[in-house]
């Protein structure tokens, strides 16, 4: 497919007013997309556990205007409060998508979106927002095209996404997706995530991940800004090679269960993308004490106990434990006794696999 794909043929009708509300979740990435090219495509392709409790809720709702609107017209409340800050970016999206969704300048948008995880706290709080607004405005066009079909809506609602936020491509569906183009697996693209095709052991599908809030503030660098520090980065070239050979090698762990390799893979994939932040130019570091202490103990009790439990990380200072449901008692229990003391206000977030965004 290309992008003239998206694009709509003329509207059978235009609704004059109404609202949808999408539950979208966050989601964690085992090979990790960082860089991109133009129009927010993918220098890496990467794939992602969907979660299920940290997710962003948002209600859209839509009133037709007499005439069309020299910009965009629309007010955005996050969690009950205006806040003007946000709306630049809802204002960028906006301007790459319109000629995928031509009737956006002809209503008065309200945006109410919550989330259920601390936002800019490298939880992904842009893909799941991103891909709840794409959902939203979906929602709008089947109204406008009512034949048109699940599979069509979802891959462009995932396509728009990715114009918001580039990881929001991938918080659509569930349980594993993968978002960039890879020659081994079928339907993989740049344009938009597609659930992950292959074979997948038992044991991945019932995943568990809690969440460590080790720093609930506001990272010192956004992601987007640490995107664009790949360009002329000394090591991009080869770590977006590494990131291709490490999803072919995990074709085979998801196949074969193989919970050692994974644990090597997706720790690696975690301290890669953290050492491509520390060899930027400039140089920066999202981790804080705790998290390096997290891991440190991590590592310990898998020594002492054989655990499969492992870590990674996202573009901030926050753990993610990943570990099967079988283990589920024991990693808690660790957790609580030893790692709870490094979480702000011991806040951490039991979550696991889930299965996509949801219409509320």
């Amino acid at each position: 497919m290309t992008e003239k794909d998206f694009m709509p043929s003329a509207y059978s009708f235009m609704p004059d007013s109404g609202s949808f509300t999408w539950r979208s979740p966050s989601n964690i990435a085992l090979v990790k997309y960082w860089g991109k090219r133009e129009e927010q495509l993918p220098a890496n392709p990467s794939v992602s556990f969907t979660l299920d409790a940290c997710a962003t809720t948002t209600t859209l709702s839509y009133e037709k205007r007499k005439t069309p609107a020299s910009g965009f017209s629309f007010e955005l409340l996050f969690e009950g409060r205006s806040r003007e800050d946000f709306k630049p970016k809802i204002n960028g999206f906006f301007k790459r998508i319109e000629s995928f969704l031509p009737f956006l300048r002809h209503y008065d948008f309200t945006i109410e979106t919550s989330n259920s995880f601390p936002h800019s706290s490298g939880i992904a709080s842009s893909a799941s927002g991103m891909s709840a607004l794409a959902l939203c405005l979906m929602s709008m066009e089947r109204e406008m095209c009512p034949d048109m079909a699940d599979n069509d809506f979802t891959r462009k609602a995932s396509f728009l996404a990715r114009l918001g936020s580039g990881s929001a491509c991938r918080s659509v569906e569930g349980k594993l997706v993968v978002w960039g183009d890879h020659p081994e697996i079928e339907g993989s693209t740049d344009l938009y995530g597609i659930r992950y095709p292959d074979g997948v052991n038992p044991v991945f599908e019932t995943y568990q991940d809690t969440i460590l809030l080790v720093d609930k503030g506001e990272k010192q660098v956004s992601s987007s800004a640490g995107h664009g520090l790949m360009h002329g980065h000394p090591f991009a070239e080869r770590r977006f090679a590494q990131a291709g050979e490490n999803l072919s090698e995990l074709r085979r762990i998801f196949r074969e269960g193989d919970l050692k390799a994974f644990t090597e893979i997706v720790e690696s994939e975690a301290l890669t993308l953290h050492a491509m932040m520390m060899t930027s130019r400039p140089y920066f570091i999202l981790m804080r004490p705790g998290t390096l202490e997290v891991i440190r103990k991590i590592w310990d009790f898998r020594r002492e106990t054989g655990s499969n439990m492992c870590f990674t990380l996202d573009a901030g200072a926050n753990v993610h434990v990943l570990y099967p449901e079988a283990e589920k008692t024991r990693v808690l229990e660790f957790i609580n006794n030893e790692l709870v003391v490094y979480c702000e206000n011991e806040h951490y977030i039991c979550d696991r696999i889930g299965f996509g965004a949801r219409k509320l």
